[in-house]
Parts: structure tokens; sequence; C-alpha cells
């Protein structure tokens, strides 16, 4: 993908994913799918189990859940994700497009319903969580990720991070509103029991993103997903990715760079 193509789109235009899906599938699974199954295993599943993966991207949750037998679909608004997932062949995933804000699905359909990092990014994150408990049997689980920091995680952390030290007015990218209100322990308990959950418990779990660092030598094919590396200058790249290898030097294990990264796993019951 050239890079001008990246920079005309927005994340929550369903193209843009569709023209990602190869890159996304590489460099975020890898490191997300740690998440998802940390998410499942909040679950008790077997073969008995309907489950709804919201927002499933390139399938992490989708897969690991229909590893137990689970009955799963998985859906997503980008059309190419769901080509992705279905292009695995795994007898016991559906895969649909769907907006997760307004679930083309009856009420009650599923015993478990998840969204690993996909809620959050939702335009009306409300309406997200509220569908959610919508397709929810009474008595059934919810299972939402979030990233504790409003910057996300791993790269997109990290450049931020030295956006911010390198050029503190310079405005950044505005991001999702549900990235700053859900990474609030507190904010998300509440927000999962507006939405017709019960009970909420929220998780920490860290995890070391593993930035390689070779792949910095095409760091704009490597940061291509991230608004605060598309929304600098030429000048201001050349500066951020200097102190991106200056760091490195300093706390590289062997050929990477380690980003922890931290994020919270909400689970509830619903009422």
């Amino acid at each position: 993908m050239r890079h001008d193509e990246s920079t005309n789109m927005k994340p929550v235009d369903p193209s843009y994913w569709d023209k990602l899906v190869a890159d996304y599938e590489a460099q975020a699974q890898p490191f997300t799918s740690y998440f998802a199954e940390a998410a499942l295993r909040t679950l008790q599943l077997d073969r008995s189990t309907r489950l709804l993966d919201i927002a499933t991207g390139t399938g992490a949750v989708a897969l690991a859940a229909a590893r137990t037998g689970a009955q799963v679909m998985a859906i997503d608004f980008s059309a190419g994700m769901v080509q992705r997932v279905l292009s695995h062949g795994v007898p016991n995933i559906e895969a649909r497009q769907m907006d997760g804000q307004a679930l083309e699905l009856p009420d009650a359909s599923f015993d478990a319903v998840l969204s690993v990092f996909g809620v959050m990014l939702f335009p009306d994150w409300r309406a997200g969580l509220r569908e959610m408990a919508r397709v929810t049997r009474p008595g059934g689980s919810a299972v939402v990720a979030v990233w504790k920091d409003e910057d996300g995680a791993a790269t997109n952390l990290l450049l931020s991070q030295l956006r911010k030290a390198l050029y503190p007015d310079l405005a950044p990218p505005r991001p999702f509103p549900g990235m700053i209100e859900l990474s609030d322990p507190q904010r998300l308990s509440a927000a999962m029991i507006d939405a017709g959950f019960a009970e909420p418990s929220i998780e920490e779990i860290t995890h070391d993103s593993q930035l390689k660092l070779a792949a910095l030598d095409d760091a704009d094919r490597l940061f291509e997903l991230i608004p605060a590396w598309n929304t600098l200058a030429p000048e201001q790249r050349v500066a951020v990715l200097g102190e991106m290898r200056s760091r490195a030097e300093q706390d590289r294990v062997g050929d990477v760079l380690p980003i922890p990264s931290t994020a919270l796993i909400a689970t509830a019951r619903r009422r």
C-alpha cells in the first residue's frame, strides 16, 4: 500500500481496514492474541456455547474460541476482515459483515459476547455496549477489553509518547472518545452497568509488544496504521524516528524493543 492511500482514509471507514488486512494480521494480531486468549479464559466455553465476537478484525478471538468447540459468530464492519476470517475454513465459525452499533441479530441469542479492542473504537460506543447487552441472554456473559492508556498500546503508544515529548505544543490526533472514556476502570464498570450488565469485574493485564528494530528501516510502512505518525510533517517524523532509535539502543532486548502495554478486561453478567 502506498502511504498516501492510508492517510486519505479514516479508521471509521470500512475501506480503511479492507486495505490493511494483511498488515494488520502480520503486525497486530500476534500481539492482540495474547489479550484475546486472556479474555477467553474468563469464560467457560464448550460445544454448547453460542459466542459472538464483535469487531473481530482478522479473527484473534474467533479462532481461539473456536478451538474450544464453541459455536462462534464473528462480525466486523470491514468486508475484508470478514473474508480473512472465513478464509480459515473453520466449520464452527460463521463470519458476517455487520455494524456493531446496530447488530442484525435477535435479542438474547448468545451465551457470551466479547469485544476485544473493538467497541472502544466505535463512534457511538455506548450503542455498541447496549447492543452487546441486547443480544446476550439473561445470565450470559460479556467481556470487553480496552487499553488502559487512551493512546492505545504497542507502537501507537510509543509514538504518542515520543511525539508529546518532542512536540508538546503540537495538537495530537483526536482520540476515539471510547478510548478516553473506557480507559478508566471505574468509568468502564459504570458503562457496563448502564448498558444492561451486572457485577462487572476489571482485571489489568500487561504484555510487551515486540517491535522488531529492523522494521524501523521502513517506518512509513510500519506506522501506516497510526494517526500519530501520519499527522507528522516529514522533518518531525525524522526526529521522532531518531528518538525511537535512541531509546531502542538503551532498552532493546536482542533485536527487539519491548513496549509494555496494559489492557483492562471487563467481565460482567447480563441482567
